[in-house]
């Protein structure tokens, strides 16, 4: 659990870590999922999704997810507009263009609340975002340094609203998952 706002059904980010043939029973989302597969493949009725996918189950979706050889997920929870109804899942890396200085951008999702990108910086190489509304980074791959703090992989930090991102690349480079502006919508589900 990285965040949870409420008790039962909770506004959370967590990271999920399926074993070999573990499975969930169906469900729906009421708020909203989404996801990011950070190794092996996780599944459902609607497909496999291999690492480096990232996936949008909106609120009212259903699904029973599974792992037939194990996996690990990011997850983020009630999240979402409430009328959004947009199911789609891509690979994150299909469709990266360089924005100069070493750094290559895919967004994933964007809407009135907010904007989803996928970044993959060369070795050194610097990232300045300054989105109203807050700012969440997870390290895919790599590390980087953000405001003088080492972050390496599989780590996660929140940016309050008002707070710029400010990261560069370590020695290996970095693959980043960022979400911006939706912090302004935080509440626990009703």
């Amino acid at each position: 659990m990285l965040d949870r706002i409420g008790g039962e059904v909770a506004r959370a980010t967590t990271i999920v870590r399926f074993a070999p043939g573990h499975s969930f029973s169906p469900h729906t989302h009421g708020g909203g999922e989404e996801y990011v597969v950070l190794d092996g493949v996780f599944q459902d009725e609607h497909g496999d999704y291999p690492t480096g996918t990232y996936v949008r189950n909106p609120p009212t979706s259903r699904h029973t997810p599974r792992s037939d050889a194990g996996c690990t997920i990011l997850v983020k929870l009630w999240q979402f507009d409430p009328g959004d109804r947009n199911q789609f899942s891509k690979d994150m890396a299909e469709g990266l263009v360089s924005v100069g200085g070493g750094v290559q951008s895919a967004e994933l999702h964007r809407d009135a609340r907010e904007v989803v990108n996928y970044f993959e910086l060369d070795p050194g190489a610097a990232l300045h975002v300054n989105a109203p509304g807050g700012i969440e980074v997870f390290v895919l791959n790599g590390s980087l340094m953000e405001s003088g703090e080492g972050v390496r992989q599989r780590s996660w930090l929140r940016l309050p609203d008002g707070h710029a991102f400010a990261g560069a690349a370590g020695d290996d480079g970095a693959k980043l998952w960022m979400k911006t502006g939706h912090l302004r919508f935080v509440a626990a589900p009703a």
